[in-house]
Protein backbone atom coordinates (compact mmCIF):
# COMPACT_ATOMS: atom_id res chain seq x y z
CA UNK A 1 0.00 0.00 0.00
CA UNK A 2 1.52 3.34 -0.54
CA UNK A 3 0.11 6.32 0.91
CA UNK A 4 0.95 10.18 -0.09
CA UNK A 5 2.28 13.13 2.20
CA UNK A 6 -1.56 14.60 1.95
CA UNK A 7 -2.97 11.40 3.19
CA UNK A 8 -0.58 10.75 6.25
CA UNK A 9 -0.59 14.17 7.37
CA UNK A 10 -4.41 14.00 7.20
CA UNK A 11 -4.73 11.09 9.27
CA UNK A 12 -2.32 12.69 11.90
CA UNK A 13 -3.60 16.21 11.45
CA UNK A 14 -0.05 17.34 10.26
CA UNK A 15 0.98 20.03 7.94
CA UNK A 16 3.17 19.64 4.94
CA UNK A 17 6.11 21.36 4.31
CA UNK A 18 7.41 20.10 0.50
CA UNK A 19 6.53 17.77 -2.23
CA UNK A 20 2.58 16.85 -0.70
CA UNK A 21 2.60 14.20 -4.17
CA UNK A 22 5.52 12.46 -2.56
CA UNK A 23 4.54 8.34 -1.74
CA UNK A 24 5.77 5.89 0.48
CA UNK A 25 5.24 2.14 1.11
CA UNK A 26 7.48 1.22 4.07
CA UNK A 27 9.07 2.57 7.05
CA UNK A 28 12.71 3.06 8.09
CA UNK A 29 14.77 4.42 10.62
CA UNK A 30 16.16 7.74 9.69
CA UNK A 31 19.74 7.08 9.29
CA UNK A 32 18.71 4.39 6.97
CA UNK A 33 15.39 5.04 4.73
CA UNK A 34 15.69 4.60 1.45
CA UNK A 35 13.50 6.55 -1.01
CA UNK A 36 9.97 5.46 -0.89
CA UNK A 37 9.97 5.14 3.11
CA UNK A 38 8.64 6.94 5.97
CA UNK A 39 10.06 8.06 8.93
CA UNK A 40 10.13 10.32 12.05
CA UNK A 41 12.79 12.55 13.82
CA UNK A 42 11.39 13.16 17.74
CA UNK A 43 15.08 12.72 19.28
CA UNK A 44 17.60 15.59 18.96
CA UNK A 45 20.39 13.37 19.09
CA UNK A 46 19.56 11.95 15.56
CA UNK A 47 18.51 15.50 14.03
CA UNK A 48 21.83 15.42 11.95
CA UNK A 49 20.17 12.48 9.93
CA UNK A 50 17.52 14.96 8.76
CA UNK A 51 20.11 16.13 6.07
CA UNK A 52 21.09 13.39 5.04
CA UNK A 53 18.30 10.56 5.37
CA UNK A 54 17.24 8.88 2.17
CA UNK A 55 13.66 8.92 3.22
CA UNK A 56 10.68 10.90 0.90
CA UNK A 57 8.75 11.70 3.99
CA UNK A 58 9.56 12.54 7.52
CA UNK A 59 7.31 13.21 10.54
CA UNK A 60 8.91 16.29 12.93
CA UNK A 61 7.81 18.58 15.59
CA UNK A 62 6.58 21.74 15.18
CA UNK A 63 9.37 23.14 16.87
CA UNK A 64 12.15 22.05 14.77
CA UNK A 65 14.29 24.46 13.66
CA UNK A 66 16.28 23.65 10.16
CA UNK A 67 19.93 24.39 9.73
CA UNK A 68 19.92 23.45 6.53
CA UNK A 69 18.18 22.67 2.96
CA UNK A 70 16.30 18.79 3.94
CA UNK A 71 15.47 17.02 0.85
CA UNK A 72 12.59 14.74 1.94
CA UNK A 73 8.98 16.25 1.96
CA UNK A 74 8.12 17.30 5.93
CA UNK A 75 4.98 16.40 8.13
CA UNK A 76 5.08 18.74 10.91
CA UNK A 77 2.75 17.68 14.32
CA UNK A 78 2.93 18.74 17.70
CA UNK A 79 4.70 15.48 19.02
CA UNK A 80 6.45 13.31 15.99
CA UNK A 81 6.47 10.19 18.67
CA UNK A 82 2.90 9.90 19.43
CA UNK A 83 1.88 11.27 15.75
CA UNK A 84 4.30 8.18 14.57
CA UNK A 85 3.05 5.71 16.80
CA UNK A 86 -0.35 6.53 16.20
CA UNK A 87 0.11 5.89 12.13
CA UNK A 88 1.74 2.83 12.74
CA UNK A 89 -1.58 1.62 14.43
CA UNK A 90 -3.57 3.14 11.89
CA UNK A 91 -1.61 1.65 9.43
CA UNK A 92 -1.63 -1.82 11.46
CA UNK A 93 -5.38 -1.93 11.77
CA UNK A 94 -5.45 -1.25 7.50
CA UNK A 95 -3.78 -4.50 7.46
CA UNK A 96 -5.86 -6.94 10.20
CA UNK A 97 -8.98 -5.88 8.00
CA UNK A 98 -7.72 -7.25 5.58
CA UNK A 99 -7.83 -11.09 7.75
CA UNK A 100 -10.96 -12.49 7.41
CA UNK A 101 -12.16 -16.03 7.00
CA UNK A 102 -11.84 -19.42 8.93
CA UNK A 103 -8.72 -21.38 7.26
CA UNK A 104 -8.17 -25.44 7.52
CA UNK A 105 -7.43 -27.33 9.42
CA UNK A 106 -9.10 -25.98 12.61
CA UNK A 107 -11.30 -27.22 15.03
CA UNK A 108 -14.08 -25.07 16.39
CA UNK A 109 -17.07 -26.38 18.50
CA UNK A 110 -20.79 -26.51 16.99
CA UNK A 111 -22.00 -24.65 20.17
CA UNK A 112 -19.58 -22.01 19.81
CA UNK A 113 -20.51 -18.90 18.57
CA UNK A 114 -18.76 -16.54 16.37
CA UNK A 115 -19.05 -12.65 15.67
CA UNK A 116 -18.81 -10.45 12.26
CA UNK A 117 -15.53 -10.25 10.42
CA UNK A 118 -13.13 -12.70 12.58
CA UNK A 119 -10.08 -14.42 10.89
CA UNK A 120 -9.24 -17.78 12.66
CA UNK A 121 -5.70 -19.13 11.96
CA UNK A 122 -5.06 -22.85 10.94
CA UNK A 123 -4.56 -25.33 13.50
CA UNK A 124 -6.61 -23.36 15.97
CA UNK A 125 -9.06 -24.98 18.91
CA UNK A 126 -12.08 -23.35 19.83
CA UNK A 127 -14.23 -25.57 22.49
CA UNK A 128 -17.53 -25.81 23.94
CA UNK A 129 -19.86 -23.00 24.26
CA UNK A 130 -17.01 -20.19 23.51
CA UNK A 131 -18.05 -16.50 22.45
CA UNK A 132 -16.26 -14.42 20.02
CA UNK A 133 -16.77 -11.00 19.54
CA UNK A 134 -16.99 -9.40 16.24
CA UNK A 135 -13.62 -7.96 14.38
CA UNK A 136 -11.64 -10.83 15.88
CA UNK A 137 -7.99 -12.16 15.37
CA UNK A 138 -7.12 -15.31 16.24
CA UNK A 139 -3.44 -16.70 14.46
CA UNK A 140 -2.58 -20.49 13.86
CA UNK A 141 -2.25 -22.38 16.89
CA UNK A 142 -4.46 -20.42 19.62
CA UNK A 143 -6.53 -22.63 22.15
CA UNK A 144 -9.09 -21.31 23.98
CA UNK A 145 -10.99 -23.74 26.16
CA UNK A 146 -14.69 -24.29 27.24
CA UNK A 147 -16.74 -21.04 27.75
CA UNK A 148 -14.03 -19.11 26.81
CA UNK A 149 -15.23 -15.63 26.23
CA UNK A 150 -13.11 -12.62 23.91
CA UNK A 151 -15.00 -9.69 22.98
CA UNK A 152 -14.57 -7.36 19.87
CA UNK A 153 -11.53 -6.24 18.45
CA UNK A 154 -9.19 -8.64 20.02
CA UNK A 155 -5.77 -10.24 18.87
CA UNK A 156 -4.82 -13.81 19.67
CA UNK A 157 -1.07 -14.25 18.29
CA UNK A 158 0.45 -17.94 17.53
CA UNK A 159 -0.02 -20.06 20.21
CA UNK A 160 -2.27 -18.51 22.79
CA UNK A 161 -3.09 -20.73 25.22
CA UNK A 162 -6.71 -19.20 27.25
CA UNK A 163 -7.61 -21.80 29.57
CA UNK A 164 -11.72 -22.34 30.24
CA UNK A 165 -13.94 -20.09 31.88
CA UNK A 166 -11.76 -17.15 31.43
CA UNK A 167 -12.65 -13.71 29.82
CA UNK A 168 -11.37 -11.43 27.78
CA UNK A 169 -12.60 -7.84 27.31
CA UNK A 170 -12.75 -5.31 24.19
CA UNK A 171 -9.68 -4.48 22.35
CA UNK A 172 -6.94 -7.02 24.29
CA UNK A 173 -3.65 -7.79 22.25
CA UNK A 174 -2.06 -11.30 23.48
CA UNK A 175 1.44 -12.16 22.51
CA UNK A 176 2.67 -15.49 20.93
CA UNK A 177 2.88 -18.18 23.60
CA UNK A 178 1.37 -16.68 26.55
CA UNK A 179 -0.85 -18.28 29.18
CA UNK A 180 -4.06 -17.28 30.72
CA UNK A 181 -6.03 -19.73 33.25
CA UNK A 182 -3.39 -22.15 34.11
CA UNK A 183 -3.73 -23.36 37.65
CA UNK A 184 -2.31 -21.85 40.62
CA UNK A 185 0.27 -22.74 42.52
CA UNK A 186 -2.11 -24.09 45.09
CA UNK A 187 -0.27 -27.04 47.60
CA UNK A 188 -1.39 -27.52 50.87
CA UNK A 189 1.57 -29.05 53.20
CA UNK A 190 0.58 -32.71 54.53
CA UNK A 191 1.88 -34.44 57.77
CA UNK A 192 3.91 -36.56 56.02
CA UNK A 193 5.75 -34.15 54.65
CA UNK A 194 3.97 -34.11 51.23
CA UNK A 195 1.81 -32.07 49.00
CA UNK A 196 -1.54 -32.27 48.08
CA UNK A 197 -2.79 -30.10 45.12
CA UNK A 198 -5.60 -27.47 45.82
CA UNK A 199 -8.66 -27.53 42.71
CA UNK A 200 -8.26 -23.90 41.26
CA UNK A 201 -11.45 -23.41 40.63
CA UNK A 202 -11.69 -19.72 39.72
CA UNK A 203 -10.43 -17.90 36.20
CA UNK A 204 -8.60 -15.41 34.67
CA UNK A 205 -10.63 -11.65 33.65
CA UNK A 206 -8.90 -9.55 31.59
CA UNK A 207 -10.77 -5.82 30.79
CA UNK A 208 -10.42 -3.91 28.09
CA UNK A 209 -7.58 -2.42 26.54
CA UNK A 210 -4.94 -4.66 28.00
CA UNK A 211 -1.91 -5.42 26.52
CA UNK A 212 0.07 -8.74 27.37
CA UNK A 213 3.81 -9.75 25.94
CA UNK A 214 4.88 -12.92 24.96
CA UNK A 215 5.07 -16.46 27.22
CA UNK A 216 3.45 -14.40 29.84
CA UNK A 217 1.55 -16.33 32.65
CA UNK A 218 -1.74 -15.26 34.26
CA UNK A 219 -2.80 -18.39 36.83
CA UNK A 220 -6.65 -18.82 37.60
CA UNK A 221 -7.85 -17.59 41.07
CA UNK A 222 -8.30 -20.80 43.22
CA UNK A 223 -11.73 -19.33 43.87
CA UNK A 224 -12.86 -15.93 42.86
CA UNK A 225 -10.73 -14.41 39.71
CA UNK A 226 -7.65 -13.56 38.62
CA UNK A 227 -8.04 -9.81 37.38
CA UNK A 228 -5.80 -7.56 35.01
CA UNK A 229 -7.93 -4.19 34.80
CA UNK A 230 -8.58 -1.95 31.53
CA UNK A 231 -5.82 -0.53 30.23
CA UNK A 232 -3.02 -2.21 32.01
CA UNK A 233 0.01 -3.10 29.85
CA UNK A 234 2.16 -6.34 30.60
CA UNK A 235 5.41 -7.02 28.94
CA UNK A 236 7.07 -10.42 28.22
CA UNK A 237 7.80 -13.57 30.67
CA UNK A 238 5.89 -12.25 33.60
CA UNK A 239 4.32 -14.01 36.11
CA UNK A 240 1.12 -13.16 37.71
CA UNK A 241 -0.02 -15.80 40.50
CA UNK A 242 -3.62 -16.66 41.62
CA UNK A 243 -6.12 -14.39 43.02
CA UNK A 244 -3.79 -11.20 42.01
CA UNK A 245 -5.40 -7.96 40.67
CA UNK A 246 -3.43 -5.16 38.21
CA UNK A 247 -5.20 -2.12 38.50
CA UNK A 248 -5.73 0.63 35.46
CA UNK A 249 -2.86 1.62 33.54
CA UNK A 250 -0.23 0.05 35.32
CA UNK A 251 2.81 -1.22 33.13
CA UNK A 252 5.15 -4.41 34.21
CA UNK A 253 8.34 -4.82 32.62
CA UNK A 254 10.03 -8.34 31.41
CA UNK A 255 11.07 -11.25 34.10
CA UNK A 256 8.76 -9.42 36.86
CA UNK A 257 6.88 -11.99 39.66
CA UNK A 258 3.85 -11.30 41.92
CA UNK A 259 3.28 -13.93 44.03
CA UNK A 260 -0.84 -14.68 45.04
CA UNK A 261 -3.53 -12.12 46.27
CA UNK A 262 -1.81 -9.78 46.07
CA UNK A 263 -3.47 -6.17 45.13
CA UNK A 264 -1.54 -3.16 42.74
CA UNK A 265 -3.33 -0.31 42.05
CA UNK A 266 -3.58 2.12 39.22
CA UNK A 267 -1.16 3.94 37.12
CA UNK A 268 1.73 1.59 39.03
CA UNK A 269 5.35 1.02 37.21
CA UNK A 270 6.88 -2.45 37.96
CA UNK A 271 10.53 -2.62 36.61
CA UNK A 272 11.93 -5.92 34.84
CA UNK A 273 12.87 -8.69 37.40
CA UNK A 274 11.45 -7.33 40.31
CA UNK A 275 9.48 -9.75 42.63
CA UNK A 276 6.14 -8.94 44.69
CA UNK A 277 5.22 -11.64 47.40
CA UNK A 278 1.88 -12.30 47.67
CA UNK A 279 -0.84 -11.15 50.05
CA UNK A 280 0.07 -7.29 50.18
CA UNK A 281 -0.94 -4.10 48.74
CA UNK A 282 0.65 -1.98 46.39
CA UNK A 283 -0.96 2.09 46.57
CA UNK A 284 -1.81 3.40 43.12
CA UNK A 285 1.09 4.83 41.40
CA UNK A 286 3.62 3.44 43.33
CA UNK A 287 6.96 2.99 41.56
CA UNK A 288 9.06 -0.10 41.83
CA UNK A 289 12.64 0.11 40.79
CA UNK A 290 13.72 -2.78 38.69
CA UNK A 291 14.85 -6.11 40.56
CA UNK A 292 13.41 -4.71 43.53
CA UNK A 293 12.18 -7.41 46.32
CA UNK A 294 9.01 -6.14 47.85
CA UNK A 295 8.03 -8.07 50.86
CA UNK A 296 5.57 -5.91 52.47
CA UNK A 297 2.69 -3.59 51.70
CA UNK A 298 3.43 -0.17 49.91
CA UNK A 299 0.69 1.72 51.55
CA UNK A 300 1.79 5.82 50.41
CA UNK A 301 0.19 6.43 46.77
CA UNK A 302 2.98 7.45 44.11
CA UNK A 303 5.80 6.07 46.23
CA UNK A 304 9.03 4.91 45.10
CA UNK A 305 11.13 2.12 46.47
CA UNK A 306 14.05 0.30 45.34
CA UNK A 307 16.43 -2.91 46.50
CA UNK A 308 15.83 -5.99 48.24
CA UNK A 309 14.02 -6.17 50.32
CA UNK A 310 12.49 -2.82 48.80
CA UNK A 311 12.79 0.39 50.55
CA UNK A 312 12.13 4.22 50.20
CA UNK A 313 13.89 5.36 46.90
CA UNK A 314 15.68 8.37 48.18
CA UNK A 315 16.39 6.83 51.11
CA UNK A 316 17.83 4.16 49.33
CA UNK A 317 19.94 6.23 46.81
CA UNK A 318 21.25 8.04 49.82
CA UNK A 319 22.72 4.99 51.50
CA UNK A 320 24.57 4.01 48.03
CA UNK A 321 25.87 7.31 48.14
CA UNK A 322 27.63 6.56 51.56
CA UNK A 323 28.66 3.14 50.56
CA UNK A 324 30.57 4.35 47.95
CA UNK A 325 32.17 6.65 50.66
CA UNK A 326 33.30 4.30 53.21
CA UNK A 327 36.91 3.24 52.51
CA UNK A 328 37.33 7.01 52.62
CA UNK A 329 35.64 7.04 55.89
CA UNK A 330 37.13 4.62 56.88
CA UNK A 331 40.62 6.06 56.77
CA UNK A 332 39.57 8.66 58.33
CA UNK A 333 38.45 7.66 61.32
CA UNK A 334 41.84 5.39 61.90
CA UNK A 335 43.21 8.98 61.23
CA UNK A 336 41.11 10.24 63.94
CA UNK A 337 42.22 7.59 66.50
CA UNK A 338 45.76 8.13 65.68
CA UNK A 339 45.18 11.40 66.52
CA UNK A 340 43.30 10.96 69.77
CA UNK A 341 45.47 8.47 71.04
CA UNK A 342 48.46 10.99 70.29
CA UNK A 343 46.39 13.47 72.82
CA UNK A 344 46.22 10.91 75.44
CA UNK A 345 49.76 10.16 75.19
CA UNK A 346 49.19 6.67 74.06
CA UNK A 347 51.95 5.25 71.44
CA UNK A 348 50.46 4.98 67.68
Amino acid sequence: MQFTATQIAFMINGKVEGNADVAVASFGKIEEAVAGQLSFLANPKYEEYIYTTGASIVIVNDTLELKQKVNASLIRVPDAYSAFAALLSKYQEILSQQMVGIQEPSYISKTAKLGEKIFVGAFAYIGEQVVIGNHVKIYPQVFLGDNVKVDDNCTLLPGVRIYHDCVIGKNVTIHAGSVIGSDGFGFAPQADGSFKKVPQMGNVVIEDNVEIGSNATIDRATIGSTIIRSGAKLDNLIQVAHNVEVGQNTVIAAQAGVSGSTKIGSNVMIGGQAGIVGHIQIADGSKINAQSGVSKSIKIPNSAVTGSPAFDYTSALRSQAISRKLPDLEKRILELENLIRQLLGEKV
